[in-house]
C-alpha cells in the first residue's frame, strides 16, 4: 500500500513537473517573439542607415588620407586613400532593396480596382466615398471607406463601423479597405511614427522625405491647406500611369482613389482625426504631376 502511494506521489511530482516545464517553455518562446518582433522593427528603421554610415566614414576616412598623401608626400597614403573613398563611394549606392518594374505593379493594382468599380456601379451607388478617421475603428492600423448609396455625405454610427460590416442599412451604403492602407502604414514606419499622434503640420514636413528619399515614389511632393480643404501635388510619381488608368474607371478617381491618393487620404483621416472626401484629382498633359485636393467634414 505503501508502494502504492509513494508511485502516485512520484506519479503527481512528475507531472507538476512537466506543467512547470512547459509553462516555462511557453514563457520562454513568447519572450523570444517579443525580442524578435522589436528586432524586426529596429532592423525596419535602420535598414538604410548602417551602409551609409559606414560609406560616409570610408569616404571621409580615403579624403583624409589623399590629402595627408599630398602633404606628405606619400604613395602609400595615396593608395589607402584611392581604396577607402572607393568602398565609401560604393557602399553609399547600395541599397538593402528589391526593385520591381513599375509596370508591373499597376498590372496588378488595375485588376482590383476595376473589379471595385463594378461592384459600387452594379449597386448603382452614387455618393463620394468617405475616409473614416481611427476613431471609427478598433485599430489604428486599419481603416474603411464609406460609400453612401445616395449622393448626400452621411457618416455611419461608430458601433456599425466598428462591427467590421461590409453592408450598413442606416445609412445604407458599403464599406470598404482603402486601396492604399499598406501604403498609409509604410509611410508610418519609414518615419516611425503614428500618424495619430501627429497633425497636418508634421505630414506637410515629413512626408516629402518619405516619398522623395525613403521610398523614392516621386520626384517632389507639395501639401497646402486651406478652409479645410488639403491639396496634394505630387511630380513625377512612380504611379502615374496607375493614376491615368483609375481614372478612366468610373466611381474610382475622384470616390474611392487610386493606391497612391488613397494613401495620402488615410494619412490625413489619423493626422487631421476627421472623415476627409477625394474632392477631385487632376492630372496634367503629359502626366508627370499629380494635384488631389482632399475636404474634411
Amino acid at each position: 500500500m505503501r508502494d502504492v502511494d509513494n508511485a502516485e506521489k512520484l506519479s503527481l511530482a512528475r507531472s507538476e513537473e512537466s506543467v512547470q516545464g512547459q509553462k516555462r517553455v511557453v514563457e520562454r518562446l513568447q519572450q523570444l517573439e517579443g525580442e524578435r518582433d522589436a528586432l524586426r522593427l529596429e532592423l525596419w528603421r535602420l535598414k538604410r542607415k548602417p551602409s551609409g554610415v559606414i560609406g560616409y566614414g570610408l569616404l571621409v576616412s580615403g579624403v583624409t588620407a589623399l590629402v595627408l598623401s599630398i602633404s606628405f608626400s606619400s604613395s602609400i597614403l595615396a593608395f589607402i586613400g584611392l581604396g577607402l573613398t572607393f568602398w565609401g563611394v560604393l557602399l553609399l549606392y547600395i541599397r538593402p532593396v528589391r526593385y520591381v518594374k513599375a509596370t508591373l505593379l499597376d498590372s496588378s493594382a488595375v485588376s482590383s480596382l476595376v473589379a471595385i468599380s463594378r461592384v459600387i456601379t452594379d449597386l448603382n451607388y452614387a455618393g463620394k466615398g468617405i475616409y473614416l478617421p481611427p476613431r471609427y475603428l478598433k485599430e489604428f492600423k486599419s481603416s474603411s471607406i464609406f460609400v453612401p448609396s445616395e449622393s448626400t455625405l452621411v457618416i455611419p454610427p461608430v458601433e456599425d463601423v466598428s462591427h467590421g460590416k461590409v453592408f450598413l442599412e442606416d445609412p445604407k451604403g458599403l464599406l470598404l479597405t482603402p486601396s492604399g492602407l499598406d501604403l498609409a502604414n509604410l509611410y508610418e514606419k519609414e518615419l516611425g511614427m503614428d500618424f495619430v499622434k501627429t497633425d497636418l503640420n508634421y505630414l506637410r514636413n515629413n512626408l516629402p522625405k518619405v516619398f522623395i528619399e525613403s521610398l523614392e515614389i516621386a520626384e517632389d511632393l507639395e501639401i497646402n491647406s486651406g478652409n479645410e480643404v488639403v491639396c496634394v501635388r505630387i511630380i513625377g510619381s512612380v504611379y502615374q500611369e496607375l493614376c491615368r488608368e483609375a481614372r478612366k474607371l468610373p466611381r474610382i478617381c475622384n470616390s474611392f482613389g487610386c493606391p497612391l491618393c488613397s494613401s495620402i487620404a488615410v494619412a490625413l483621416t489619423r493626422a487631421i482625426g476627421k472623415p476627409i472626401i477625394i474632392e477631385r484629382t487632376e492630372i496634367n498633359s503629359d502626366g508627370k504631376t499629380i494635384e488631389t485636393c482632399f475636404r474634411t467634414l
